[in-house]
């Protein structure tokens, strides 16, 4: 009875919001008590209604009336505390939708805390007392609180089922044993769970070695990874010492050659205007015996002019005559620096034995970026044979010539699910990653089509931008139609002037960011160039508008 009567009190002097003892409690105008920053807090949230009701009774106030606190029931509160009652934690008392509730529990219902398999029932930890204090519960089976009690009952003879059918392969009651399992091969429960067990135990035994055999192999591989880390982290500080030891050298070399270059220059220089002195100063002696000459030529008198004429006559030894070579001096260093460099770039590209790496970007064009082609046959070196993916295919594509060309279809096409294909957007990618140089062309008929190109991690499902071509910061897109064309990226469009053809090239240069697109026709002309960073490998992409049936796009084949 002093139980019950302090759950009562618990009850009385409890706030319905928080479910503890109230704190600062007020009363409101209907009559009912809460703590002060529980019911604050509860018309706060109606402030925006303008309408404040109380939490138990519903009723409403307006205007918001004005809370004081409740003395007396403060005190009573205070009273109940230094006697040491107290609110018990409503998450372990009372029974919610997902516990187990008392069985016995005639009022509000307390969380269970044992279940009996006997009594198929559960209890409270008051209710559970007599399973420990009397010798008749003694040989109960306690079990934690279990909402599948009756799944122990036989639903025919609504008896306990303490048999197991082993013919059946299902627990049974005693009359079914001598019922419709007669001549069954019958068991207890007890007994089929003891030899089920031990097989369990095996079980468990196999499942344990096995996970310490897969702990091992994950440890080798962990240790793998490791030294995999370890070898590519050390290859990469070699390599960047070995790197830079050779831009070093190379450095040294051409301040060698240039100090060389610069010394042979003055050499060369000081002999060329050393010649030139000499040279220059014949020339004044030639036009000192000239005039001197041409005076003689004058004199009239024959006897004087007979007289002077030996000492003019006599001319000194000229200097030597000049050879002028073509002006190709220091034109051997550049042709034998390009030879080196030459030499550097067929090392770099033909030979591995630096690396066991495979290398997206060629090392030369890392070293030595080259200009874009000026002519259609230039781009053709770079052209790629490129097929496009069936498991990113839209369902409505169909895809022939070799998965080169795709067709928009009325009927979906009958393609396994993958997690790569394009669920919305009429889109397909290429089955292979563009790096390096690349040239491709597409050949398009129908009303519209686009060329695109985009990363690997481009979303596939939803009809959002984060999937379509151009829409988004993961792919670019020129949108062809037969009278103009737009460049599409990041949901940006930028209108293309330009000759219209049905046949578009797309030239990329993955290491220098720039992705070029063409109208191609009798001629070549450039319609949109577009230089970004580009962070991972692209593939080549297609795509169609909705409802465009029968619109056709192929990736050509080039010479």
């Amino acid at each position: 009875m002093a139980q019950r009567g302090n759950q009562l009190d618990r009850e009385r002097f409890c706030c319905s919001i928080c479910l503890d003892l109230l704190k600062d409690p007020v009363t409101i105008p209907c009559g009912h008590s809460y703590c002060m920053n529980c019911i604050k807090t509860c018309w706060e949230v109606e402030d925006q209604m303008h309408i404040h009701s109380c939490p138990q009774c519903r009723q409403t106030f307006t205007p918001r009336p004005v809370l004081m606190k409740n003395t007396m029931l403060a005190d009573l509160v205070e009273e109940l505390k230094k006697t040491g009652l107290q609110a018990a934690p409503v998450d372990h008392c009372y029974a919610g939708p997902e516990d187990v509730a008392c069985h016995f529990c005639t009022e509000k219902k307390l969380k269970a805390i044992k279940s009996c398999l006997v009594c198929l029932a559960s209890y409270c930890e008051t209710h559970l007392q007599a399973h420990f204090e009397s010798p008749t519960f003694k040989k109960h089976k306690l079990v934690d609180p279990s909402k599948k009690l009756q799944e122990n009952i036989c639903s025919r003879h609504d008896e306990v089922m303490k048999m197991f059918c082993r013919t059946d392969q299902q627990c049974i009651c005693y009359l079914c044993s001598v019922d419709e399992h007669k001549g069954h091969d019958t068991v207890s429960a007890a007994a089929e769970r003891t030899e089920r067990q031990r097989e369990l135990e095996v079980s468990r035994q196999n499942i344990q070695q096995r996970i310490q055999d897969r702990e091992k192999d994950v440890k080798e591989l962990q240790q793998q990874v490791e030294a995999i880390n370890s070898s590519a982290d050390k290859a990469v500080e070699d390599s960047e010492k070995i790197f830079t030891e050779l831009i070093r050298l190379m450095e040294k070399r051409s301040s060698d050659v240039k100090q060389q270059v610069r010394s042979q220059q003055e050499t060369e220089v000081s002999r060329v205007k050393e010649l030139q002195e000499k040279l220059e100063q014949e020339i004044t002696e030639l036009k000192r015996k000239d005039a001197e000459m041409k005076k003689l030529s004058h004199t009239e008198d024959h006897n004087q002019f007979l007289h002077n004429y030996p000492s003019l006559s006599a001319l000194s030894e000229s200097t030597s005559s000049i050879n002028i070579r073509p002006l190709r001096y220091f034109e051997d260093v550049t042709v034998a620096v390009s030879e080196l460099r030459d030499k550097l770039q067929d090392v770099l590209k033909w030979t591995n034995k630096w690396t066991n790496v495979s290398l997206t970007v060629t090392e030369v064009d890392v070293l030595l970026p080259q200009p874009e082609p000026k002519t259609r046959a230039g781009f053709l070196q770079y052209s790629r044979q490129i097929t496009l993916d069936q498991n990113t295919a839209h369902t409505q594509l169909l895809l022939s010539e070799g998965n080169r060309k795709a067709t928009v279809m009325r009927e979906e096409q009958s393609y396994s699910s993958h997690p790569d294909r394009f669920t919305d957007w009429f889109q397909v990618l290429s089955r292979e990653s563009l790096t390096g140089r690349c040239y491709w062309e597409v050949e398009w008929k129908g009303e519209i089509a686009e060329a695109a190109v985009a990363y690997k991690a481009i979303r596939r499902a939803d009809w959002c931008s984060e999937s379509g071509f151009g829409l988004n910061d993961k792919s670019w897109a020129l949108t062809c139609r037969k009278n103009s064309c737009n460049f599409w990226f990041n949901d940006v469009n930028i209108p293309v002037s330009g000759p219209q053809s049905s046949r578009v090239g797309v030239y990329l240069d993955h290491s220098a960011g720039i992705l070029s697109f063409f109208s191609i026709s009798e001629t070549m002309t450039l319609l949109h160039r577009v230089q970004t960073a580009v962070t991972q490998p692209l593939y080549a992409g297609l795509r169609f508008y909705y409802c465009s049936f029968g619109d056709t796009a192929e990736l050509c084949k080039l010479k």
